[in-house]
């Protein structure tokens, strides 16, 4: 994602034509809302200071470090926080299920990891072609339509369970078809927070989801080695995932209308998806946020890698280290009402992948196995923050009528840069020792990463405050 070097001042398009305020009666309204909110913070901060409580005390500390809750003062969003919370719990549920019931229908683990590469297509696919659609059609409709076959898929699961079935064929075309609509469902949802919530609140409503998305991966393949251990595991696993999943299906309903933005396309397609790449292509901010997060997932993502490490390293002890980053992930999550106050995320974002490349080098290098878990706990941190800044860059930095597209990338790096980072660590160790497939990739990344940004100049004095959202090309 590193674009052409350039050593201009920071990035400050200018604001698309005829568009001076909201870009929508959704974001007027939500603004109305989040407005509301503000001012009855600051009447209870007043009344604090009135008094006497210090706002440089312990509370006041406490207030800035834990996680901002401002967003969920907005109804719109906080049905889509609640739904999408308890749906990530159902969904790491059929993700366990699924793996478990071909390994025992067939014996194989080949057909369990084809299950991943089954996946993989329709995201691609469906990731960037949703996105064209969401930039195209109501919002609101096409995010029900997407979490109504989502959880049609789910419902087809269960039913081929009670019916004991017994296909590995039918499950993976239901994978298929599942990992389409997530696609389209992610696309989507990425593009419709920046219309629930002012843009000072982004970073705290993402930061939100995201600790949402590391709980349902704490919680949910425990509730998944409960449920199957029982009689009739899979279909339980498959049901509860059903029922937690109407949860989204209702914030869905809830939504208010969300039309397209004005100058958006009528007709997507491939012309519109190379449209949003193009735009994609010509914003060095957009490029090199996306870039270092490619680089931490492909050469510091060292899952693949635990297996092996707990059986020759640590002589056993693979869960914690499965369990580590997640952990670590949703403290940051539950602390971090520091984020939105940063300006230049840039630096900020390339920090955190710096600190989560370093940390998990670190942890390749560790004899210890509490040792390389505290390690994987802070590289989780740096994690749930440079995804934050992540997200909330394409939001703010992107025009309405292209988030759809440009979050239809973000589906697809996110879902496969991950597979490729278990493809790069297996085949480094299979050629070379655990340590460097496992340590001297992720110091690599520490160096490409801090370069690139500090090469990209545009991208290193990103002020999120001062910047506007760029003009879209020609969408």
């Amino acid at each position: 994602m590193s674009h052409t070097p350039s050593t201009a001042t920071p990035e400050t398009p200018e604001p698309e034509p005829g568009r001076h305020g909201p870009e929508s009666a959704q974001e007027a309204a939500g603004a109305a809302e989040a407005t509301e909110a503000a001012e009855a913070t600051e009447a209870a901060e007043a009344a604090e200071a009135a008094n006497g409580t210090p706002r440089t005390g312990l509370r006041g500390l406490l207030r800035r470090a834990v996680a901002d809750t401002r967003p969920l003062a907005l109804p719109a969003f906080r049905r889509t926080f609640l739904g999408q919370g308890a749906a990530l719990v159902g969904v790491m549920l059929t993700s366990v299920a699924v793996p478990v019931q071909l390994y025992a229908l067939t014996g194989s683990s080949l057909i369990v990891g084809l299950g991943g590469l089954v996946g993989l297509l329709p995201i691609v696919v469906f990731g960037l072609y949703g996105g064209a659609v969401a930039d195209a059609v109501d919002r609101r409709r096409l995010y029900l339509g997407s979490c109504l076959l989502t959880w049609a898929v789910t419902l087809a699961l269960l039913l081929q369970s009670v019916l004991e079935v017994r296909s590995p064929a039918l499950i993976l075309a239901l994978v298929a078809v599942q990992s389409g609509g997530f696609a389209v469902s992610s696309s989507v949802r990425g593009a419709i927070v920046p219309l629930l919530v002012p843009a000072e609140q982004i970073p705290g409503a993402n930061a939100l989801l995201y600790t949402a998305g590391d709980l349902g991966q704490v919680l949910g393949p425990l509730l998944a080695g409960l449920l199957l251990s029982l009689p009739g595991g899979f279909s339980l696993a498959y049901g509860a995932d059903a029922l937690l999943f109407t949860a989204a299906l209702y914030a869905a309903l809830r939504l208010p209308p969300l039309p397209p933005a004005e100058g958006a396309t009528g007709r997507p397609g491939l012309r519109s998806v190379l449209d949003g790449l193009r735009f994609l292509g010509g914003s060095p901010v957009l490029v090199m946020s996306f870039a270092v997060d490619i680089a931490a997932m492909v050469l510091a993502m060292p899952q693949a890698l635990f297996p092996q490490a707990a059986a020759e390293r640590f002589h056993g002890g693979v869960g914690p280290l499965y369990a580590a980053i997640a952990a670590g992930s949703l403290a940051a999550g539950l602390f971090s009402g520091w984020i939105g106050r940063v300006r230049r995320q840039g630096v900020a974002l390339t920090l955190a992948v710096v600190v989560w490349a370093a940390a998990v080098a670190a942890a390749g290098f560790a004899r210890s196995l509490w040792a390389a878990v505290a390690l994987l706990v802070l590289a989780g941190a740096a994690d749930l923050v440079s995804a934050v800044y992540r997200q909330t860059i394409l939001q703010t930095y992107a025009p309405d009528r292209l988030r759809g597209r440009l979050q239809g990338v973000f589906t697809v790096v996110v879902s496969g840069g991950p597979r490729l980072g278990d493809l790069r660590a297996g085949t480094t160790a299979a050629v070379a020792s655990l340590t460097v497939a496992w340590s001297g990739a992720a110091l690599v990344c520490v160096v490409l990463v801090l370069g690139a940004a500090l090469l990209v100049r545009p991208f290193w004095e990103y002020d999120a405050r001062a910047a506007k959202p760029a003009p879209g090309a020609g969408a």
